[in-house]
């Protein structure tokens, strides 16, 4: 809750005041600007019973034998008084409220007639500023109410006079306060709950953002493969056009196959990106590797494959164990042509080890044109530790593949 000692900062700036931006917060020092029409009410209504106080206070006779000091004022002041206490009423609803207040409490010590403004000056400064400047200005109105009651002629008795105006003065301000302490615990909770707003949208925003990079990297790896697979035949019949031609028309049949599917995966990401990232499609899992093994070694790469366990992960771990020796067999292809592969699947109770490792290139062989970007290893360092696995590649220490090179990965779950 909002401390009644403190003025938050409003929710627009003025000048031209929150009203316009913001209907509920909490002004700087000072009411916001209200509007005409409620303004012209207020006015009429004070206007109204400051008449009626100017002409009961001008017919009052002095009473005598209370102890206290009357005179006898001519009814030009009371009048006087009531139409200065009129003019200052606006002044209420504007940042010179305060001001306006105390010379209402002044007026009040001149003449009854100042009264009912200075009564609203209290309420309205207890309504729209602080305790401590609320106080000061209802303690103002008190002392001028008493000095009026000094030397003016009052219906009671000096003691209850002063008891009825502390009380009517407390009162009035423990309502304005009262009504200050609501409208800020409001605008508290509207402004908790238009930020809540924001971070939700900002937090779909990220979502979708990063959903979008998924499926940038999916296709990535995906395309990766397809093109790499595409280049090794391609290059296969460019340098062994002597071939069988049955061979030939296998290769040429791959490397079609392999473009309509390169076209079908950009259009579905295409699909994708405009329509919104809800479905991708059945996620790739640990039986597709024998796809991209067999895919491999259909464009020529001499790939030997082994898995272990019958321990079936989870699909993000299983998409990530295809991702793996996917990006691992595009590299192998494109870093080092003619090279053999070995790719070892490893499943336990808990955890999957994954290792691809080639023996380095074929001495004369020529890696297919193109390069790609950089980023498809630190893309799956960065899958494999969301996961909170681990992920190493580098030269191969085997003894058997002293120029080759690894990549080996560790993916947990919970079991």
């Amino acid at each position: 809750m909002t401390s009644t000692d403190s003025t938050p900062t409003p929710a627009a700036a003025r000048p031209g005041g929150w009203a316009e931006f913001d209907p509920w917060a909490p002004s700087d020092p000072g009411p916001p600007p209200a509007p005409r029409g409620v303004l012209v009410l207020a006015w009429a209504l004070v206007a109204a019973l400051t008449a009626a106080a100017t002409f009961a206070v001008a017919d009052a006779a002095p009473v005598r034998g209370t102890g206290t000091i009357t005179v006898l004022v001519p009814a030009g002041v009371d009048v006087a008084v009531g139409v200065a206490a009129v003019a200052l009423v606006p002044l209420l609803f504007t940042r010179r409220s305060v001001v306006a207040a105390v010379a209402l409490a002044v007026l009040a010590a001149v003449s009854g007639a100042a009264t009912p403004a200075s009564t609203v000056g209290t309420l309205q400064v207890a309504r729209w500023y602080p305790v401590r400047t609320a106080a000061w200005v209802a303690g103002a109105g008190v002392l001028g109410h008493a000095v009026q009651a000094l030397w003016r002629p009052v219906g009671l008795p000096l003691g209850w006079w002063l008891l009825c105006d502390v009380a009517v003065h407390a009162a009035l301000f423990g309502w304005g306060a009262y009504g200050r302490e609501r409208a800020l615990v409001l605008w508290s909770l509207r402004d908790r709950a238009r930020r809540a707003e924001a971070e939700q949208e900002r937090r779909v925003a990220e979502a979708r953002t990063a959903e979008r990079t998924r499926i940038a990297r999916e296709m990535h790896d995906t395309l990766a493969h397809r093109l790499s697979l595409l280049a090794a035949t391609a290059g296969a019949m460019e340098y062994r056009p002597d071939a069988d031609p049955a061979q030939l028309a296998a290769a040429a049949g791959r490397v079609r196959a392999g473009v309509s599917d390169a076209l079908e995966d950009l259009r579905q990401v295409i699909r994708l990106l405009r329509a919104g990232p809800e479905d991708l499609g059945p996620v790739p899992g640990l039986d597709d590797v024998r796809r991209l093994v067999d895919d491999s070694r259909a464009a020529g790469t001499d790939v030997t494959y082994e898995r272990t366990g019958d321990d079936n992960p989870p699909a993000a771990v299983a998409t990530a164990v295809f991702r793996v020796v996917q990006e691992s067999l595009t590299n192998a292809r494109r870093h080092a042509p003619g090279a053999a592969v070995r790719v070892t699947v490893s499943t336990a109770p808990g955890e999957v080890r994954v290792r691809v490792a080639d023996d380095g290139a074929a001495p004369g062989a020529v890696a297919p044109d193109g390069v790609g970007t950089g980023t498809g290893l630190v893309g799956l360092r960065e899958r494999a530790t969301l996961l909170g696995g681990t992920l190493a590649a580098g030269p191969d220490a085997g003894p058997a593949a002293s120029r080759g090179f690894a990549v080996e990965a560790w993916l947990p779950w919970d079991a």
